[in-house]
């Protein structure tokens, strides 16, 4: 299958306000109790803060295509939750459930990385297990990538792993 990724323009913004709510509701499983994803009495989810993705230096929404057709979304930016100096921090991915398994978050991850060298994080919360072994897995197939370490973390800056590469220009 061809995955392409995109830089998402301020038009395509509201395509990705709009699969938001689909991101946020697959996360709610996995964060009981939390605001941020707690369905609201008029049926929908709480607004992410899409506005520094467009406004801010280092803020990078990308489009993910699957032949073509759209697939998901991406959110890189430079605030990591280690602690540690982060270049890119791929702060949510999302591919639709329809495409999930056959590869597409695969070679959407791939495409991000290959073109953007320096110290990466991802973070994947504790609960979510599903995920931390797609992470894994694909972290460690990404071409290019040195150093790769993970951190279970527990703290007030993130509970779960935590993982840091970097990728050589």
């Amino acid at each position: 299958m061809k995955v392409t990724v995109t830089p998402a323009s301020e038009a395509d913004r509201a395509v990705i306000a709009r699969l938001m709510p689909l991101y946020i509701h697959d996360f709610s499983e996995f964060m009981p109790g939390r605001a941020e994803v707690a369905l609201g009495e008029d049926g929908r989810y709480p607004d992410y803060p899409l506005d520094p993705y467009w406004r801010e230096p280092g803020h990078s929404p990308l489009l993910i295509r699957a032949e073509g057709k759209l697939a998901g979304f991406a959110l890189i930016n430079t605030k990591g939750h280690a602690g540690l100096h982060v270049d890119h921090n791929l702060a949510e991915f999302f591919v639709a459930r329809g495409l999930r398994r056959d590869g597409v978050g695969t070679a959407a991850v791939h495409a991000i990385v290959a073109v953007r060298p320096g110290q990466w994080e991802v973070s994947v919360g504790r609960r979510n297990t599903q995920a931390q072994s797609f992470w894994r897995r694909v972290t460690a197939s990404c071409p290019g990538v040195r150093g790769l370490e993970e951190q279970d973390r527990d703290d007030a800056a993130w509970n779960g792993l935590v993982i840091r590469f970097r990728v050589e220009a």
